[in-house]
């Protein structure tokens, strides 16, 4: 995505004029391309949540090691992370809901590869197309609201909207998770994008603007590649080290990570257009929020996985029960999410941070 974005005037009557006067308000069918604009971001927080209850039933059937476990559980997030930027300068170049719609019927099809896995490879490579699909939508979905919306309060709250549908998708993935999983196999866990995948696709072109920026990006797949390079050996290797201590294999796993993080260090402060701007992070406001939501997610992420488990294969708890059990939590963090960017609007940013750490050491 791009500052300086034009709307293909020969595909949508809506378009961002740079003349200072007033501008238009969004119209019916803007509102309604932002309810269908939730259909997908709703699955993005779901997808992020909705294997942790179905864990174990998969396991029982595909008998995964444990280090296939993680994979099967992390490969849809590294994916989003290492192609999010660069499906959105693609959805720059050859259109944004094109982009969105391609990526929903891919986000389908690796949804039924998934649910009929007949093996933890299979499920591992499916998760990971999944999370390809999902950083084509992603971008998309704000891309379009960005442009749907000329007026800056409206537009506000089209993403106030956004992050409360991702939310919402993440708190309700345990309790769906649990609902399918008391009637159905593990796989419904993943067929439940099929049919809200099919109304996308059939009402986006009826409701959505096709947009092209007028200057997109260059694509980098070099700096991709580079960086799910850096990333995966050092996870990889963390990993090796939980399961069986220090090793040759994971340290040299690491520190081939690394090697390959300081080439693609050098790449984007070398690129006119790098894929990552190095120069934000002498920016120490922005380098310290990075650090806090890293070990926040870790946290929060590590905490559910665990919780989902041990109410199932300890405590003894059928799907159902132990996805309303996370009910509360979950209902919690859709209310944060929404709440704390009124909040931050009157108060300091770091205050709200510490407060919600400072809430959630009791609970840890």
């Amino acid at each position: 995505m791009t500052s300086q974005d034009k709307p293909n005037f020969s595909l949508s009557r809506s378009a961002v004029d740079a003349d200072p006067s007033p501008v238009a308000t969004a119209g019916a069918r803007e509102w309604l391309g932002l309810a269908l604009l939730a259909l997908p971001t709703i699955l993005l927080g779901l997808d992020l949540t909705l294997l942790h209850l179905a864990l174990p039933a998969l396991a029982a059937d595909l008998q995964p090691t444990s280090m296939q476990a993680l994979w099967i559980m992390d490969a849809y997030g590294f994916m989003i992370a290492g192609f999010l930027i660069t499906m959105g300068t693609l959805g720059d170049r050859i259109g944004r809901r094109k982009l969105l719609m391609i990526g929903a019927a891919a986000f389908a099809v690796a949804s039924m590869l998934a649910a009929f896995s007949t093996s933890a490879v299979m499920l591992i490579v499916a998760r990971a197309v999944l999370g390809m699909a999902g950083a084509a939508l992603m971008p998309s979905t704000l891309a379009l609201i960005t442009n749907m919306f000329a007026d800056r309060r409206q537009r506000a709250l089209g993403f106030g909207v956004w992050a409360a549908m991702f939310a919402l998708g993440m708190a309700l993935g345990p309790i769906v998770g649990g609902v399918l999983l008391e009637h159905f196999w593990w796989g419904a866990a993943f067929l439940i994008a099929v049919p809200v995948v099919g109304l996308l696709l059939l009402l986006a072109p009826v409701l959505l603007p096709e947009y092209l920026a007028s200057r997109a990006g260059r694509l980098d797949f070099a700096s991709v590649g580079l960086s799910l390079a850096a990333m995966l050996p050092v996870v990889y290797g963390i990993k090796q080290i939980a399961k069986d201590g220090l090793g040759f294999n994971p340290v040299g796993a690491i520190a081939l990570g690394l090697v390959f993080a300081v080439v693609f260090v050098r790449r984007q402060r070398r690129l006119a257009d790098p894929l990552l701007d190095m120069s934000l992070f002498a920016n120490r406001s922005f380098s310290v929020a990075l650090i806090v939501l890293l070990f926040g997610l870790v946290a929060v992420g590590g905490t559910m996985l665990l919780v989902t488990q041990y109410l199932q294969l300890v405590a003894g708890f059928s799907p159902l029960v132990a996805g309303l059990w996370m009910g509360p939590p979950a209902l919690a963090m859709l209310a944060a999410g929404v709440t704390a960017p009124v909040v931050a609007r009157r108060v300091r940013p770091g205050f709200v941070v510490a407060g919600a750490l400072g809430l959630s050491w009791p609970g840890i």
